[in-house]
């Protein structure tokens, strides 16, 4: 099968701009990007677009061999950003100008797309794929999906330093952790499951079938487990970034100080009705955006 057009959304005929796919996202992140200066802004609406484009490539219904093909498109086309090729579209066109203005590591964009091949891996070969991956499986994907990601926005905020560096890899983890934690019902109608398997046998629960561990009676414990790891990394974000969340970070402080608080919205919940959508809204990530670029950032 031959794979939609890249710059084209499913089931539209006109192009979207990075702009377009973030600003009807509904994402938590839309704010804290949103405020940024213009330059900046226009950078990471790139990323995450992209981030959206090969995402729903990996979601939508279709073969699994059509989505791999799919993947290694966008594999060629970055690959072609860093040579010398035209973009293809305005989605290229915004990347290529967010890679020259701010030195994107190509490795980083590669690993986005690495990851979502994950997701795809398992469908194609019929394993088990993302259903309980063991830990180590799990934080190589939070490193591909979540923490390049925070790799390629601290070049854009100007702080590429280690010290920045071991923060946007805490925080992508305990923000992916996060996403996993808030989108279970979702992902089993995916036919997939991040829970780790040892945190699932850890609380008495046997197999990987997505529908049978969501119903089980001990579910609530495995996700409270692993929302203690997903502690422990925005514990170590911030140990990280100690005194200087203000100034070029304070978008990224936002994004930390909203995902905390949807993880004790989640804690408080319990993972006891799935069906039962918890987040920030759109007003609290404003204010909560505005409160940390103004250098006083609420707590989580």
């Amino acid at each position: 099968m031959t794979p939609p057009p890249l710059e084209t959304a499913p089931d539209k005929k006109v192009p979207d701009t990075a702009t377009a796919v973030t600003a009807r996202s509904g994402s938590t992140f839309y704010w804290p990007m949103r405020l940024l200066p213009a330059s900046k802004r226009a950078a990471m609406f790139a990323i995450y677009a992209f981030c959206r484009r090969i995402d729903d490539i990996a979601d939508e219904p279709g073969e699994p061999a059509a989505k791999r093909v799919a993947l290694d498109v966008w594999r060629r086309d970055i690959r072609d950003l860093y040579i010398g090729g035209a973009p293809n579209g305005p989605l290229t066109a915004a990347l290529k100008g967010a890679i020259e203005r701010y030195g994107l590591p190509r490795a980083e964009l590669e690993a986005l797309i690495d990851g979502m091949a994950m997701d795809v891996a398992g469908e194609e070969s019929g394993s088990d794929g993302m259903r309980a991956p063991d830990l180590d499986a799990l934080r190589l994907y939070c490193r591909r999906v979540a923490g390049a990601v925070g790799m390629l926005a601290i070049r854009v905020f100007d702080r590429a330093d280690p010290a920045t560096e071991r923060f946007a890899l805490a925080l992508g983890e305990a923000l992916q952790l996060t996403n996993i934690l808030r989108d279970l019902a979702e992902d089993a109608e995916l036919g997939r499951l991040y829970l780790p398997r040892e945190l699932l046998a850890a609380a008495g629960i046997d197999g990987s079938d997505p529908n049978a561990v969501l119903t089980h009676p001990a579910l609530p414990e495995a996700c409270a487990a692993l929302a203690d790891l997903a502690e422990v990394r925005f514990a170590e974000a911030q140990a990280a970034i100690a005194g200087q969340a203000r100034g070029s970070l304070w978008a990224a402080t936002a994004m930390m100080v909203l995902y905390h608080r949807l993880l004790k919205r989640l804690r408080a919940a319990g993972w006891r009705d799935l069906t039962a959508r918890v987040r920030v809204g759109r007003r609290e990530s404003a204010w909560v955006a505005v409160r940390c670029m103004l250098g006083i950032p609420p707590a989580a």
